[in-house]
């Protein structure tokens, strides 16, 4: 197959007018095929890597479901996101295990977003920035747990959250360190605290600005700690709801987008309508695009990573730099540059196409069509 006359996102995080060819499942090196595909007036873009979610069209990656996880995956691919990585939440120790059995021997559907790894939010979290997970469950920081959980998922927990102050946090990530990403969130953690974490290898910090101390002129907290560190990511929503667009254009300026990682923290609730819904065990009330516990705490999003794209562009972001942070940053994160994240030779062929609006027009998953409406 060989695409034509469309705006294609390179490795060098911009726009070209050039040819892309694809063979199999693979982008490829220029070839004679009778396929052309047109792609005139079209964005040619990597399809999008989501490493923070917890589900999308009714299901939930703790509903321990092969079947469930099949229908998350073909929502996610459909909409432009080709590798997931599922987060648990903070519940019993069994309701984990489960969900990490399932995931462990979980092959995705050919038309279906790749699972390529697990993001552990809690147990090993701060009961007092607990959020919408359920305090109840919260640990402290276990090497023991963890490894039977690691177990229990065959390797693929490549992430998982921790509150750095807690008793046990910093031993934990130091011998953790290059096996697993440590990233700081559900938090009550200071500056000091955040920076210790760091120098022990923690590289991120999960969903910025929510369940961590915020930014203070004579109380810094971990956000300082992170944008004063050149080799921390952070995790932003883009919603419109959980960070106001100011403030997500001064993320830009403190973190740039080499270091910004723009993630979905969807729930069952995304692509649905407004009603009663479920994440980690708690009833969530979604009313409008916004997601909520009884008692008004944000239960994850009901937006999906391209919209997130969106918003963030609508916002003042520029496409470059949006596409960055949902291509290339959170696939350097997860381990899967080699693979995913670029247009390059020899990685899959997973590809969007929209147009100036944003609309998405097409997405080849795999080398396949899931649609294609140009």
């Amino acid at each position: 197959m060989k695409i034509i006359n469309g705006c294609v996102y390179t490795k060098d995080f911009e726009f070209k007018k050039q040819d892309l060819f694809v063979k199999g499942e693979e982008i490829s090196s220029p070839f004679i095929d009778d396929v052309c595909i047109d792609a005139e007036n079209l964005y040619v873009c990597p399809s999008l890597v989501d490493i923070h979610f917890h589900g999308a069209c009714g299901h939930d990656f703790m509903d321990a479901s092969a079947k469930a996880l099949e229908k998350i995956c073909r929502y996610e691919a459909k909409s432009g996101i080709g590798t997931i990585v599922p987060a648990t939440m903070t519940m019993s120790k069994d309701d984990i295990s489960s969900a990490l059995k399932v995931a462990s021997s979980f092959k995705s559907p050919d038309d279906g977003a790749l699972v390529e790894g697990i993001y552990m939010e809690g147990p090993f979290i701060s009961p007092k920035k607990a959020g919408a997970q359920d305090p109840i469950y919260v640990k402290e920081p276990s090497l023991e747990l963890f490894e039977k959980f690691q177990k229990d998922a065959k390797g693929l927990i490549k992430f998982v959250v921790l509150a750095p102050e807690e008793k046990g946090a910093l031993d934990f990530i130091k011998k953790l360190k290059g096996k697993v990403v440590i990233s700081l969130g559900h938090t009550k953690c200071n500056y000091e605290e955040a920076s210790q974490a760091f120098f022990k290898g923690a590289s991120e910090l999960t969903h910025l600005y929510n369940a961590m101390e915020p930014l203070h002129h004579r109380n810094p907290g971990p956000i300082c700690a992170a944008a004063l560190n050149d080799n921390i990511f952070c995790e932003l929503i883009c919603d419109g709801i959980h960070i106001d667009k100011d403030m997500v254009l001064l993320t830009f300026k403190l973190f740039s987008d080499k270091r910004i990682i723009m993630i979905s923290d969807s729930m069952m609730a995304c692509g649905l309508e407004d009603g009663k819904y479920s994440l980690g065990g708690q009833k969530v009330f979604v009313k409008g695009r916004e997601a909520r516990l009884k008692d008004g705490t944000l239960a994850g999003s009901v937006t999906n990573l391209f919209l997130m794209l969106k918003n963030a562009v609508n916002m003042g972001v520029p496409l470059t730099s949006a596409l960055r942070c949902c291509t290339y940053n959170p696939a350097k994160q997860a381990g899967l540059l080699g693979k995913v994240g670029t247009l390059e030779i020899g990685k899959r062929a997973n590809i969007i196409f929209f147009d100036k609006n944003l609309t998405l027009k097409g997405v080849l998953h795999g080398g396949k069509w899931l649609f294609k409406t140009f």
